[in-house]
């Protein structure tokens, strides 16, 4: 009976000999310490350390050899693949080092160096509300008219049926420019634009009329010498109150939101007749649990501004024949439509130009 063959040739596999994993291991080491960054190691572990490399090859091989050579192989392989694998640690440790070194001086950034970037600028808030109101109008088929803010007191007085003994015309309402004989003033609302239209244009007449107007008010919380208004105008045949009533409602739910209606409450003004003040309804509680509503305090209405019929003294004054046409007028504060958007309680930082409130707001740029 024949014993077991022990007859083999250990190197009979070339990739297994012992020079040619040397050869491999000594390579590999020499392009692992010539790498000169981090690109170029990963070449390198790809090329000497990676599934289709030498070591790699060479460790596939030994399923070949005869059980006895197969662990004097193995340990010649494991060992330069082990040797090869911890110099390209070693090396990468020492390449991420030199990496985040050079970036600290290449991305390093003087604080202490003026610069010339400036803030962009945006539109005031006050300014978009403006706009916002007009495209309503223009939606509605409305024309935005515009005038002068240095005005003739005719127009700003004596057209609006705002006679020479009136109130609004003393020192405490009204600013007046010198000399006084010019009877120039500081239109202290837009309804003199509303004379202009009608001066020069042909009824029907369908305008809004944004715009800064001036009244020597104490500066506070709720007050400006200064301050933003926006009033309607319209002269046609058959022009009523509730053509008025319509506008309004619409108004108020297209700044508001749905279901935002108004209410009148009888009032006196010149240049209208009959007058009304306008209430919208309390857009945070709408009229319900109102009591507890620190908005509306209770009221479940919110004063918004003056309407009514135009006053036929004023028609006639602007040449339009009060027996044919009728119209309505209104007007309200651009400024506290937007407080009551954005429940502000302060007038005062619409006209401070503090950029940070501005933005707070979606300033557009």
């Amino acid at each position: 009976m024949s014993g077991p063959n022990t007859d083999y040739d250990p190197v009979e596999v070339t990739p297994l000999q012992a020079e040619q994993v040397e050869a491999a291991r000594d390579a590999a080491l020499e392009a692992v310490a010539a790498a000169a960054d981090l690109d170029a190691l990963k070449q390198v572990r790809i090329d000497h350390a990676g599934d289709r490399s030498p070591l790699a090859l060479a460790n596939r091989e030994i399923g070949a050899l005869p059980p006895q050579a197969r662990k004097e192989a193995g340990q010649r392989v494991g060992q330069a693949r082990g040797a090869v694998n911890q110099a390209i640690a070693t090396r990468q440790a020492v390449l991420e080092a030199e990496h985040e070194e050079r970036m600290l001086v290449e991305e390093t950034v003087d604080v202490t160096l003026p610069t010339d970037r400036r803030r962009r600028g945006g539109r005031h808030p006050i300014t978009l509300q403006s706009e916002l109101i007009a495209d309503i109008f223009v939606a509605m088929g409305w024309e935005i008219a515009e005038g002068p803010v240095v005005e003739a007191e005719w127009l700003n007085f004596d057209a609006l049926n705002l006679g020479p003994d009136h109130p609004a015309r003393t020192m405490q309402d009204t600013f007046w420019t010198e000399p006084a004989d010019r009877h120039i003033v500081l239109r202290t609302q837009t309804s003199p634009v509303q004379a202009r239209t009608m001066l020069t244009r042909t009824p029907p007449i369908y305008v809004a009329c944004p715009g800064r107007v001036f009244r020597t008010d104490e500066y506070d919380a709720t007050h400006s010498p200064m301050f933003h208004q926006v009033e309607g105008l319209v002269v046609d045949e058959g022009i009523t109150m509730a053509h008025l009533k319509g506008s309004l409602d619409h108004l108020a739910a297209q700044l508001f939101g749905e279901g935002i209606d108004t209410r009148f409450r009888p009032s006196y003004f010149p240049f209208t007749e009959p007058s009304a003040e306008v209430d919208v309804r309390c857009f945070v509680c709408r009229g319900v649990d109102a009591d507890s509503c620190r908005t509306c305090r209770g009221e479940g209405w919110i004063e918004w501004g003056g309407c009514g019929v135009v006053n036929p003294r004023v028609l006639v004054a602007c040449g339009v024949d009060p027996e044919v046409y009728s119209g309505f007028a209104f007007g309200m504060g651009i400024d506290r439509s937007f407080m009551f958007r954005h429940n502000l309680e302060d007038l005062r930082p619409l006209f401070e130009g503090d950029v940070r409130f501005s933005a707070a707001f979606g300033t557009e740029i």
